[in-house]
């Protein structure tokens, strides 16, 4: 019971650079392609584990190494959780284990990896064990996987050595005008991103002070969500506990009316309960109706919950933002939904 992957999803164009040499990498012979693009051939579509895969990760080394790029960034990361889309089933850690020294939480939009984790986090990738990102050196190299053994990468080079090595490993580069998972893609302007500067926070102290807000949901992998409590002491070490990058919600206190909450409980869909176990632990599950039974057992011995929508545009919070960078600039693309407060700051921003 977690919420929706959406994996490779677009979102906003930040004004990034587009690379301009654009490859599509596969195992599909393009001689076996109709009319309309559509492979026909006799390749599976599912990752060997063996020596097909092995080529693909020595393309993208060959790739890396003609642009002059040892170490990539994390971007938009994901992992699969209440729908998980993947050929292959989903394996524990999401094929993360031994990456990244702080766990799940390492892997975080702006993470700094060197190639051969990048390589493993590919591999991850081709195998559909449930994590997905883009990785990219900024404005010289990026690589990322679609679906069905699809492979994207971008450079500010040619590559032609990467081109050949390629060919070599019996796999098929094809020159592309841009990836269809490329960042921005399909996204329209949405507005000014609210950051969660030391204004956001002192009107997060503001509302918690003041018994309207209670609990903060950090999101910093699209996909779960990590659930903080928040009360007039505990603000700071919140704060400072955050992932790096992470987009912010906002919400009100959970009740101590257990039988209220349940209540509210629809006959069917999707919902996502938020609930306080004895020991002060902010946990939360989303399930639809099959699971209601096990949701309201959970609740029934919480110490206080809430029951919250799932669906956009039914979801509000009281404001919400996405945590700068530790010089203060907000280097995450990904958006929050704005709510009416963030759009009063944005207006009293452009107001100056």
């Amino acid at each position: 019971m977690t919420i929706s992957s959406r994996r490779g999803t677009n979102v906003l164009d930040d004004g990034a650079v587009q690379l301009p040499y654009v490859y599509r990498v596969t195992k599909y012979d393009p001689a076996d392609r109709d009319e309309h693009g559509h492979y026909t051939g006799s390749e599976d579509t599912v990752s060997d584990h063996g020596e097909v895969e092995a080529a693909y990760l020595q393309a993208v080394a060959a790739f890396a190494g003609d642009s002059g790029v040892d170490h990539l960034a994390v971007r938009e990361p994901q992992v699969a959780s209440f729908v998980h889309f993947g050929v292959e089933p989903p394996v524990g850690g999401f094929g993360l284990d031994g990456l990244f020294p702080a766990g799940l939480t390492g892997f975080h939009d702006g993470a700094e990896v060197p190639l051969d984790i990048a390589l493993r986090l590919v591999r991850a990738m081709l195998r559909d064990n449930g994590a997905w990102c883009r990785l990219e050196t900024e404005g010289a190299f990026t690589v990322h996987v679609g679906w069905d053994q699809y492979l994207y990468i971008g450079s500010s080079r040619p590559c032609e050595e990467a081109l050949a090595r390629t060919r070599e490993l019996g796999l098929f580069p094809e020159r592309l005008d841009a990836s269809p998972y490329a960042f921005g893609a399909e996204e329209e302007e949405q507005g000014i991103q609210r950051p969660g500067d030391d204004d956001f926070w002192a009107d997060v102290h503001s509302a918690v002070v003041t018994g309207r807000a209670g609990i903060l949901e950090e999101t910093y992998l699209e996909g779960p969500s990590r659930w903080h409590r928040l009360t007039r002491d505990s603000i700071d070490p919140v704060r400072l506990g955050l992932a790096p990058r992470a987009r912010l919600a906002v919400w009100p206190p959970l009740s101590s009316d257990i039988d209220a909450v349940l209540r509210t409980l629809p006959a069917d869909g999707l919902v996502e309960g938020v609930w306080q176990d004895d020991d002060g632990t902010i946990r939360s599950a989303i399930a639809e109706e099959d699971e209601f039974p096990e949701l309201t057992a959970r609740i029934s011995r919480a110490h206080a919950a809430v029951l919250l929508p799932v669906h956009a545009g039914e979801r509000m919070p009281l404001c919400a933002a996405v945590m700068p960078d530790n010089d203060g600039v907000l280097r995450a693309r990904w958006r929050t939904e704005p709510t009416p407060s963030d759009r009063d700051w944005a207006l009293r921003r452009r107001q100056g």
